[in-house]
């Protein structure tokens, strides 16, 4: 292809000046949003609070290697989190769509044209020396095409595209989060169910050998009817209890087998599984503006806002003319033997401006919504940052009151070691009946019950103490060009 000097100065020229103009970006340039006042510091003296560590894998630090386990199995296969990822998929994908738009698209062809003219058309193709009314017309070359980003138009998409992307990188760590928690929870729902299984199974079975004495007392003559009656309600009121205790513990197994992407009897087997002696720890939680760099829901908050304020400089750009360049090149002959010779070459190009003059006020109305959504998404990153301190404080109020709850608990069920304790000593000195031990025996394992359920109910507050914190997700993995304080 044959430029002459005149044509490569004009395309100089063109393109130098394309490019300089490209430089103009209309609409706000995005900051990141002023801090947020997080008060002073915890509401109350909680005594679960300790220096602040890593909190990616909380589920590790707990001694717990079943746990861990299901946690991992979890965030290999949940379908949840493999929605997360193909969303994150689209995200690059249609930001990487985005990116390309701020480039040139060029197209190439080749085609064999063979054509009749009319020889009694407005040409006289027949009359005309050495013009043949046939002709085959071989043609190959490119054809390019660019719309010059004059006014931002696509930058700002590439931005508002960018910030999104890593919005939803964000929302995949949430999930992943989620679900951690919701393993966690479901196995410390199922331990702690069997465990209350096993102490009111003794105290049923304490009731029954009541029951018993009781009626053989009766038949000789030592006791009421109404004494017989007593003692078979609260027999019959314990063994009802057990129901439910079964149905919680298996609803917590088969939501396990959903939470790990598979049929939810897969871990039926953890229904005869033994509970673990688990510490109730205290909590590496550090400051309340800490929480806020570890809570994905306020890092995609703050990304939608940055995106919606891209979006409306890429609706501010519709107002100012468009710049087009269209250019094309190739060989064109008659005959074969001619086709890439260099007097064959051809070469166009075309620039074309828009510009629109009137709409009806349609572009002014889409900025004006634009920065209505702008608006929403700032009044949405502060909300986010009031609902994340508002979950660590409940959190932590309800493990505090948990905590106290479990020693209160545990305090109980030791007087009630004691007191049986004595009361064996003096059934086998014969200072008191069979059946006076069994009711220490009785008050034993309900004691027993009473601590079971509240170290489970401790255990699943850890976890949302533990989700609450933005426990889970490793700050590395944060979008890097994302502001995350």
């Amino acid at each position: 292809m044959i430029f002459t000097p005149h044509r490569r100065s004009s395309l100089v020229v063109l393109l130098f000046g394309c490019t300089a103009l490209t430089g103009c970006v209309v609409g706000p340039d995005y900051h990141a949003p002023p801090a947020v006042d997080t008060g002073r510091g915890w509401t109350r003296p909680v005594a679960t609070i300790s220096a602040p560590t890593d909190l990616s894998h909380w589920w590790r630090t707990l001694g717990d290697p079943e746990l861990e386990r299901l946690v991992d199995t979890a965030l290999a296969q949940n379908l949840d989190i493999r929605q997360a990822a193909a969303r994150i998929d689209e995200a690059r994908a249609l930001r990487d769509r985005a990116a390309g738009q701020q480039l040139p698209a060029v197209s190439a062809g080749a085609s064999v044209n063979q054509r009749r003219q009319s020889e009694n058309g407005p040409l006289p193709v027949g009359s005309i020396p050495g013009l043949d009314a046939s002709q085959t017309i071989y043609d190959a070359g490119f054809d390019a095409s660019w719309e010059v980003d004059l006014f931002g138009a696509n930058r700002r998409a590439l931005e508002s595209a960018s910030a999104r992307l890593q919005a939803t990188q964000a929302e995949a760590q949430g999930v992943r989060m989620r679900i951690a928690a919701e393993v966690a929870r479901a196995w410390f729902e199922t331990t702690g169910a069997g465990e209350e299984l096993r102490a009111q199974q003794a105290v049923v079975a304490t009731l029954q050998q009541t029951l018993g004495l009781t009626r053989s007392r009766a038949a000789l003559g030592d006791v009421s009817d109404a004494d017989v009656g007593a003692a078979y309600e609260r027999w019959a009121a314990a063994n009802a209890l057990l129901p439910g205790i079964k149905a919680r513990q298996r609803a917590a197994v088969l939501s396990l087998g959903v939470l790990l992407g598979a049929l939810p009897e897969r871990e039926l087997k953890l229904l005869d599984a033994p509970a673990p002696h688990r510490a109730l720890p205290a909590l590496p939680v550090g400051e309340r503006a800490e929480i806020l760099r570890r809570r994905p829901d306020v890092l995609v908050a703050e990304r939608r806002l940055a995106a919606s304020t891209a979006d409306i400089g890429a609706a501010t750009a519709e107002l100012f003319p468009k710049l087009s360049i269209g250019a094309g090149g190739g060989f064109q002959a008659l005959s074969p033997d001619d086709w890439f010779n260099g007097s064959s070459t051809r070469f166009s190009i075309l620039p074309l401006i828009s510009w629109r003059l009137f709409d009806g006020g349609r572009v002014r109305a889409e900025i004006r919504a634009r920065e209505a959504g702008q608006r929403q998404a700032a009044l949405g990153y502060e909300q986010a940052v009031l609902a994340a301190l508002g979950d660590a404080e409940r959190a932590l109020s309800d493990y505090d009151a948990g905590l106290d709850t479990v020693a209160r608990r545990q305090a109980a069920l030791e007087a009630s070691r004691r007191s049986l304790g004595h009361a064996e000593a003096r059934f086998a000195a014969g200072d008191i009946a069979r059946i006076e031990l069994l009711a220490a025996q009785r008050l034993l394992h309900e004691a027993e019950t009473a601590y079971a359920r509240a170290h489970a109910a401790t255990a699943v507050q850890l976890v949302a103490v533990y989700k609450a914190i933005g426990g889970g997700w490793n700050l590395s993995d944060a979008p890097s060009s994302a502001p995350v304080s």
